[in-house]
């Protein structure tokens, strides 16, 4: 049984709730009774704000009680308050800091069905000082915002070529940073004569020293880690897998191995954006939404949403709640469980 069928099977077996708004709709694909454990089979997917470019890169800033994330096509990181539930920018230029866009991202169809250029941030965290963090497609760089409101370009370019793309990353609680760097910013991807580095891949900057850790993947997308920092996982987008890697004492990675493949898969969507619950449980983009993973590869079930998913943050107050952005929406569904924040 294909997902899509699955979910309508789920859509039989729970009825509407009285109340729910026209916004809200359920979304529990349940593939073993473990999943209970993680979200109630009777959970809502709620949307929260929409009308974006190309949602990404969300993360909760618990210093403050709200949601900043990426639209990459309007080159800003956008902040979303629950209080009032209205998004403002939070910051300006956060990909691309030029003149001239022209040539400059990768692109890409939006849910209108129009082209869009991804040129603004892509993933954005905070570090253990609480300073936001964001990896810049246009201008190809890793950058994090001091305390003052000036930016700190981190990592541009290894062993003196520049970085392709940088996508999605990662802190230890130690301040050791993983990021990855797949072509996706760039106009011909792979083929764009602005690609310097003959390969895709997983870095680490540590010490101010940026170290590569993987050239092997076809495409290094998200990037997360387990609660104890011993297992770092990555997705690779182009062949639709998800890898997991040993992480050493000094931080480098070692025995890397395929956790989950999802290349046979027939719904729509690739392992991208991914984050960590306090259990172990890996929640990670995928065919028909998001999937909930335990720590040995085993598929739990999916969250389904109105879009395709691109990336997710656990937030609120107890870190329950999956905010999860999605093309042109920002949704949001409650879990049972806490997720790993920054």
């Amino acid at each position: 049984m294909n997902i899509s069928a699955r979910a309508f099977l789920v859509a039989l077996l729970v009825p509407p709730v009285a109340g729910a708004t026209a916004q809200e709709q359920r979304a529990v694909v349940r593939l073993d009774p473990a999943l209970d454990e993680v979200v109630s089979p009777g959970a809502r997917v709620e949307k929260v704000a929409g009308d974006f470019g190309f949602t990404e890169g969300p993360v909760w800033v618990r210093q403050g009680g709200y949601l900043i994330f990426s639209d990459i096509p309007a080159n800003v990181i956008n902040k979303w308050n629950p209080a009032d539930r209205k998004v403002s920018v939070f910051l300006n230029k956060t990909g691309f800091t030029g003149t001239d866009p022209a040539g400059v991202g990768g692109e890409q169809t939006n849910a209108r069905g129009q082209a869009i250029y991804l040129i603004g941030s892509n993933g954005v965290t905070l570090d253990p000082q609480g300073r936001v963090t964001f990896n810049a497609m246009g201008d190809r760089q890793v950058v994090r915002v001091e305390a003052d409101g000036k930016r700190t370009v981190l990592a541009r370019a290894y062993e003196g070529k520049w970085l392709n793309s940088t996508n999605d990353l990662v802190y230890k609680r130690n301040g050791s940073l993983y990021f990855t760097d797949p072509p996706s910013g760039l106009r011909r991807r792979n083929d764009d004569p602005k690609k310097e580095l003959p390969f895709n891949g997983v870095f680490l900057f540590k010490g101010g020293t940026l170290q590569l850790l993987s050239r092997d993947l076809a495409n290094p997308n998200g990037i997360a880690l387990s609660p104890d920092e011993k297992i770092l996982y990555v997705n690779s987008s182009a062949d639709r897998k998800i890898y997991r890697f040993e992480v050493r004492a000094d931080d480098t990675v070692a025995d890397g191995r395929l956790l989950v493949d999802m290349s046979a898969e027939k719904e729509p969507g690739v392992p991208d954006g991914m984050k960590v619950d306090e259990k172990g449980n890996l929640y990670s983009t995928g065919a028909g939404g998001i999937w909930v993973i335990t720590p040995q590869g085993k598929h739990l079930g999916t969250l389904v949403f109105p879009e395709q998913p691109a990336n997710l943050a656990f937030g609120d107050a107890d870190g329950k709640t999956l905010y999860v952005t999605a093309r042109s929406g920002l949704y949001r569904i409650r879990l049972n469980v806490p997720g790993v924040r920054p």
